[in-house]
């Protein structure tokens, strides 16, 4: 009698979106052992149901189960409150205490999400984790390389970009090939209860779309004077931390408008802004990133690369080399790591290129090669 091969067994981070559920539906369909792991994080103590963690609330844990129960796949609930407090939230309100504009959905893929996947891996024997982004693998040689997605508005390697080799060789994007419509057509053809549900939006840990009740919440502010880049006083705002640069909405100036945000002097509390978006003072030549990984291999420098400056912002040409800088303003998200420093010459002036976003750099032909956070 021949002994039937067992299945390669799956993690699949079910969040209860059409994307998870349906990488968790492909994968079975392919043949693999799925198990799902739905991760509950953590949520602002003292707040109702509606300020849950739109990731994890009891309504997406319950779709989660339902869309397990019509796969036949065991699901799992994993808390990692605590672990999210610590490396997302209080990165987001230290980082944004700091002056910087912070990344926490790069940060909560790394040290959350793929992190306690990872350790699920371990503990059930598993082969492989897996998740809903849209993203591609490719081994090529000895080595993994990580590419764009077939759909370009939903790709997600911004996010991605702290990958390292070993995670690649255990890591599935089912989604990666397909096209959002696609994926929601496969969603409907399985009967998957949440093939139409909308995708979320914002950060996952504030209730409103916008993260400035969330730090006007959880972070002291002291106003301070509005002026313009011709040092006219025209307004009051209601604390730096609240404001980013190049920001439009929110400012709530009136007159003349609208203005956009140049700069926040913290020294003297004071919102730097101009009423022309073309204000050559908002537009930057070159950044500073400390680069975190190279996923592949590091470039030879100098070298001319695509580069995202944040995660809806098109792809830009710029030319990277080494640079030295000051290491005292290390940002959290790279504490206590030997991390290198690059400058980016841009092609063509960039706007808002804003300190404490993620710059994530890609080949021409989609591969990203890696990325880090901008400092400057």
């Amino acid at each position: 009698m021949i002994k039937e091969a067992k299945k390669p067994r799956v993690i699949v981070g079910m969040s209860a979106g059409v994307d998870s559920s349906v990488a968790a539906a492909l994968l079975k369909d392919q043949g693999y052992d799925v198990v799902g792991v739905f991760l509950h994080f953590w949520k602002e103590p003292g707040q109702d149901e509606l300020r849950e963690n739109k990731c994890c609330s009891l309504e997406s844990q319950q779709d989660a189960r339902k869309v397990a129960q019509i796969l036949d796949i065991p699901l799992y609930t994993v808390n990692a409150a605590q672990d999210f407090k610590k490396d997302v939230v209080d990165y987001f309100l230290e980082e944004t205490k700091a002056g910087r504009t912070p990344n926490p959905c790069v940060v909560c893929n790394e040290r959350i999400k793929f992190n306690f996947l990872f350790k699920k891996m371990l503990e059930m024997d598993a082969d492989y984790v897996a998740t809903g982004h849209y993203a591609n693998i490719e081994k090529i040689g000895e080595k993994y390389h990580l590419y764009t997605s077939s759909d370009e508005e939903k790709d997600q390697t911004y996010f991605l970009y702290s990958l390292n080799q070993n995670q690649l060789s255990r890591i599935l994007f089912p989604c990666g090939k397909y096209k959002k419509p696609q994926i929601r057509k496969i969603g409907e053809k399985q009967n998957l209860p949440v093939f139409d549900k909308e995708d979320s939006q914002g950060l996952c840990f504030t209730p409103e779309k916008t993260p400035t009740k969330f730090i006007k919440r959880n972070l002291k502010l002291s106003p301070g004077d509005i002026i313009t880049t011709e040092e006219k006083k025209i307004g009051t705002h209601e604390g730096l931390e609240l404001y980013t640069i190049g920001q439009r909405k929110g400012i709530n100036i009136g007159g003349n408008g609208p203005y956009f945000v140049v700069d926040r002097d913290f020294k003297k509390n004071r919102l730097i802004v101009a009423n022309n978006e073309q204000d050559e003072k908002i537009f930057k030549k070159t950044m500073t990133v400390e680069i975190k990984n190279w996923i592949a291999d590091e470039p030879i420098l100098p070298k001319e690369v695509n580069v995202k400056i944040r995660y809806r912002h098109p792809l830009v040409r710029g030319t990277l080399q080494h640079t030295t800088y000051n290491r005292q303003h290390t940002t959290r998200a790279h504490k206590n790591t030997k991390n290198e420093t690059y400058v980016v010459e841009f092609k063509e002036a960039q706007k808002a290129v804003t300190p404490g976003q993620s710059a994530v750099f890609y080949a021409d032909d989609n591969e990203v090669l890696g990325g880090g956070t901008i400092i400057g």
